[in-house]
């Protein structure tokens, strides 16, 4: 009995061998078919492609600052609104420009109608030296007719040295007028009353004046969001105090953070794809490398990592790559925020893009022309000040 119970044994055991052989060449497929799938997706798609998680929506956030000493008395945009360049933001209390500007279009007025006396000192010191050229040229006349009399014994000598006297006082007095119209031309030389010293000194103490006067209003340096308002009314607020920010957000970048061994293949100018948490993959923006960054993220930090030391381990870095979107339609369409999280993905296939910017910029960054136009009343208004008092009244 036992000698036919051991074939049986044998013959049940054998069918789980043969399961476990076809189990394991199954497995090696598929592992042999991923492998190949994997490379072919490696070679084909994968490696034209880097991509990170790392990245943040950045953007220009504007603030908006007092130039001078005020107290707050309106405040024309809060949290979240949406202003247009040029609107007014916060206005300040303007009795005390109001007074200082008055103050300076009234010395600016006193000091044209001062000026306008130098040059009317100067024709009358003109006027005096002819009266005295006139005076020593009648002296002189008199002494030499008199020198003449005196020979022949027509007159005394007493009276001959009484017409030396008065010419010797005629030259006199002719120098002296000549030294005082000297005097007042060197006043007023080479100029006429617009141009002269004294009235462009107090026409600039107009201008600050006027200056002061219009940044009691404070405007929208650009078309934005409001963010970040902490301003009161009735705050006294001091030059340079942060009172709200202006963010224009159809003018975001991105800034994305990439492994140092990512970079390899990156250029400026490659195009990207863009997806982010808001709106996950239903959304995808277009953009583009617009630069690499020069310095790791803690290269610029306020306490730059020390690695001097013998427990150093290597970290793979990160570099920061601004990325621009090109298609501002789609941010008006699906708007992003400030420090929202993307997805993006660089396409490496064209590497003919620089390393690093090769060009020096051809315009601003960003910039503002709200601030240009403040001066131009004020030279109207100077302009109309010392033209009302150059005026000549009938008398």
């Amino acid at each position: 009995m036992m000698s036919t119970q051991i074939p049986a044994d044998s013959s049940a055991a054998a069918p789980p061998k043969k399961g476990r052989k076809f189990m394991l060449s199954v497995l090696g497929a598929c592992v042999l078919v991923g492998v190949i799938v994997f490379a072919v997706w490696y070679v084909l798609l994968s490696r034209w492609y880097e991509s990170t998680d790392d990245a943040y929506v950045n953007g220009n956030v504007v603030q908006i600052t007092p130039q001078i000493i005020g107290t707050v008395v309106s405040i024309g945009a809060d949290d979240g609104d949406f202003v247009k360049q040029g609107e007014v933001l916060v206005t300040l209390d303007k009795a005390d420009a109001d007074v200082a500007l008055e103050n300076a279009a009234a010395n600016l007025a006193n000091t044209v109608r001062k000026v306008r006396g130098l040059y009317s000192t100067v024709s009358g010191a003109q006027a005096d030296v002819l009266v005295r050229q006139t005076a020593l040229q009648k002296a002189k006349e008199d002494y030499d007719r008199r020198v003449d009399l005196v020979s022949s014994g027509a007159i005394s000598a007493e009276e001959l040295s009484h017409a030396k006297d008065t010419l010797t006082s005629a030259e006199s007095s002719l120098t002296t007028a000549e030294q005082q119209l000297q005097t007042n031309k060197v006043l007023v030389d080479d100029t006429v009353v617009m141009s002269h010293p004294d009235v462009k000194a107090a026409a600039a103490q107009y201008r600050a004046a006027y200056l002061s006067e219009v940044r009691t209003t404070l405007l929208a340096p650009v078309t934005g969001y409001v963010a970040k308002r902490i301003v009161q009314v009735g705050q006294r607020v001091q030059p340079g105090a942060s009172l709200m920010a202006v963010v224009p957000l159809h003018d975001v970048w991105i800034d994305a953070n990439f492994k140092e061994t990512q970079l390899a293949h990156m250029r400026i100018g490659q195009p990207v794809e863009v997806t982010s948490d808001i709106y996950g993959h239903a959304v995808k923006y277009d953009g583009k490398v617009l630069e690499l960054g020069v310095g790791t993220g803690g290269a610029f930090s306020l306490l730059p990592a020390q690695n001097a030391t013998g427990n150093w381990i290597k970290i793979v870095q990160r570099m920061p790559v601004r990325v621009v979107f090109t298609n501002p339609r789609q941010l008006d369409q699906d708007p992003l925020r400030i420090g929202m999280s993307l997805d993006v993905k660089v396409d490496l296939h064209d590497e003919s893009g620089p390393r690093l910017a090769h060009e020096v910029p051809k315009k601003p960054a960003f910039s503002t022309d709200v601030y240009q136009q403040q001066l131009s009343h004020a030279d109207e208004q100077v302009a109309q000040i010392i033209q009302t008092n150059m005026a000549v009244r009938a008398k």
